[in-house]
């Protein structure tokens, strides 16, 4: 894996330039390619009859699901980028737009960063330089949600550096962090490369410092209750998936998962490191041993769907078109992510977490779209 550089950026994910395969497809991938092709179409079309009257898609109070939905529309294989925005987008761009306030944030009541990090991402999509404005307004509004509740060296919280959902007693979390993460390592160069002195810059290395406390890794990782086998919690102190007990040395750790581990590895491949650190090695490897597509490893059906579209989005970002199984075989991750994705999706053309309705997986607007992203992810690394 090699040091991206943002200029490689483009707009399917913001580190998916990265050429998967050197060879012309054939044989699985290339059917693969063709039948994502048109699975994503039909998820679309669902998308699109279910936005509101008014632009937005699902829950008006949270602008993430509009996001999530454009970028959809707009990442379709089938749509041609040098035609005119289909008019849904083009709707959906205007309410999105009304939503964005004075302090640049894109959200309605709660959860504004979230929503910001999803806005961006759609707007940068749709157009880089016409929205360039609103993104870096946007941008600054994640920025100035870096948590800083201490003095930098000397009364540092455990979540100084991370982002969490916004207010100001929301606390930073690995999900909402590798979000924003990801929103402003895309569109860095458009708020740099313009010279706008409107435009703010993270502090990318207190960022790097809260993914790390994040990690079961004790040689970069000192917090309590840390393990060592690579894996990634919700935030430092906090696992969904609970503690486990090591059988050899009896220390309690708190249980990584698998959709926060992926976090984990996008938050580091943002974050400029590659796979001589240490971090990205061993999450790699805990991912590779607890590979599986029947659950969320440690949450089982719980969080299903965002687990699969972060482990497409993160194996792109870190040129990993396949992992190493535990008896040694590659494993052809994209297409078995691809089969079990599109035998999911039901007949009006959506898809719904059947297994565990926890983080909104009930909504079939959301789910549809994480299947979607999933699957685009999948079609643009096959190259």
């Amino acid at each position: 894996m090699k040091k991206l550089l943002i200029s490689s950026i483009i707009a399917i994910s913001s580190l998916s330039l990265i050429a998967q395969d050197k060879v012309p497809l054939k044989g699985a991938h290339l059917s693969i390619k063709l039948e994502t092709q048109e699975v994503i179409k039909k998820g679309n079309k669902f998308i699109i009859g279910q936005q509101n009257e008014e632009g937005y898609w699902g829950d008006p109070d949270l602008p993430a699901f509009t996001g999530f939905a454009i970028k959809c529309l707009l990442l379709d294989p089938s749509f041609d980028p040098k035609s005119s925005v289909p008019a849904p987008v083009k709707k959906g761009l205007e309410w999105l737009l009304s939503q964005q306030k004075e302090d640049g944030g894109i959200y309605g009541r709660g959860m504004a960063t979230y929503s910001t990090s999803a806005s961006i991402m759609a707007l940068w999509i749709a157009g880089p330089e016409k929205y360039k404005d609103q993104i870096i307004r946007a941008r600054n509004f994640l920025i100035n949600h870096q948590t800083d509740w201490g003095v930098k060296g000397e009364n540092d919280t455990k979540f100084d550096g991370g982002i969490g959902y916004g207010g100001s007693r929301a606390h930073s979390d690995l999900s909402n962090t590798h979000r924003a993460l990801e929103a402003l390592y895309t569109t860095r160069a458009l708020a740099t490369d313009s010279g706008d002195k409107k435009a703010m810059e993270l502090d990318w290395e207190a960022a790097l410092e809260f993914v790390s406390r994040c990690q079961n890794l004790q040689a970069t990782n000192k917090g309590e209750k840390t393990g060592n086998d690579g894996s990634f919690v919700y935030y430092p102190g906090n696992s969904k998936a609970g503690e486990a007990v090591d059988s050899k040395t009896g220390r309690v750790a708190l249980r990584g998962y698998g959709s926060m581990s992926y976090s984990g590895l996008l938050s580091l491949v943002y974050s400029d490191l590659d796979e001589s650190d240490q971090r990205v090695k061993a999450v790699i490897n805990w991912l590779s041993d607890n590979y599986t597509l029947k659950e969320n490893p440690g949450l089982g059906g719980q969080g299903l769907y965002y687990y699969y579209h972060a482990m497409a989005k993160s194996l792109v970002a870190a040129n990993k078109p396949t992992l190493e199984g535990k008896d040694g075989l590659k494993i052809d991750w994209r297409s078995d992510l691809a089969a079990t994705v599109i035998n999911g999706q039901r007949e009006d053309g959506s898809w719904i977490n059947t297994e565990a309705s926890r983080w909104m997986e009930n909504d079939p607007v959301l789910v549809t779209s994480y299947a979607v992203m999933t699957l685009q992810q999948i079609h643009a690394s096959l190259n």
